[in-house]
């Protein structure tokens, strides 16, 4: 049975009718630097709040220096990154399983800086049995340490790496979602199958409500859009977009635009 915080936090991030969630990731300098979006940090995480977005996916340093921001009326949920990786910046190593991760925050951490869920990276398919072993055992660990504290645990799983040759394909994806949820994940955020028939695919086989990742921005606001319905579609729990929000040119308009297809979709 869930535990009595779990059910709190989640509620705090499921708290539109629609009950999908719109969750925006910030936590990209963490990983890659001051990349374009992320330049003044403290202003981009107060209009996400006023944006009224379900949740925001940061840094533990990104909660201590931006609390003031955080602290509004209706302030979205928070979620805590405890892990890093290099797979993002450096050159191929999405390809040749050349990265690493490790945790750099615990649970209590995030519990201590008041956040409602914490997330971490569930790389697979790097062609080294040693390093998926590691992959397991880190995302073991934070759920274990997760339930202690009636904290939810999102495990960010995708198929990274030389065993990989299409990261989006829904047999890897419908693979390490339902690995994660075997682990004790809570949520799971995951790579986008390509439609929303192979979505299905996953959610019908994963136990855990699936979030969708909008990943880099490669197409324009109405593909991005027309991800959101299929997510909804799907019967899939959400949809976390990162550069896709934080790189428009109308960075307001592109949420209310993407709450608009996620309760269309819901009431249909």
């Amino acid at each position: 049975m869930r535990s009595t915080g779990k059910a709190i936090r989640l509620n705090r991030i499921f708290r539109t009718k629609s009950s999908k969630a719109l969750i925006v990731a910030y936590d990209h300098a963490q990983m890659m630097g001051p990349i374009a979006g992320t330049e003044t940090p403290v202003p981009m995480i107060r209009r996400l709040a006023a944006a009224r977005v379900d949740a925001i996916l940061v840094s533990l340093g990104a909660l201590q220096y931006s609390t003031r921001a955080l602290l509004v009326p209706d302030a979205p949920a928070i979620i805590a990154r405890l892990d890093w990786t290099n797979v993002w910046y450096r050159k191929d190593a999405a390809k040749t399983g050349e990265y690493a991760s490790c945790l750099i925050g615990q649970v209590e951490d995030a519990v201590r800086c008041g956040a409602d869920a914490v997330v971490t990276y569930m790389f697979m398919g790097p062609g080294d049995a040693e390093h998926e072993a590691r992959e397991i055992a880190k995302n073991a660990e934070v759920s274990r340490a997760a339930e202690r504290f009636g904290v939810p645990h999102i495990i960010e799983s995708m198929a990274r790496g030389k065993d990989v040759a299409n990261p989006y394909d829904v047999n890897w994806v419908k693979m390490h979602t339902r690995i994660a949820s075997e682990l004790g994940a809570d949520l799971i955020k995951t790579d986008y199958p390509g439609d929303a028939d192979r979505l299905r695919e996953v959610v019908e086989a994963c136990p855990t409500p699936v979030l969708v990742a909008g990943g880099p921005k490669a197409g324009g606001d109405e593909q991005a859009l027309a991800m959101v319905s299929a997510v909804a579609e799907a019967g899939a729990a959400g949809i976390v977009f990162g550069r896709y929000v934080i790189q428009a040119e109308d960075m307001e308009g592109f949420l209310a635009a993407a709450r608009q297809r996620l309760m269309a979709t819901a009431q249909a």
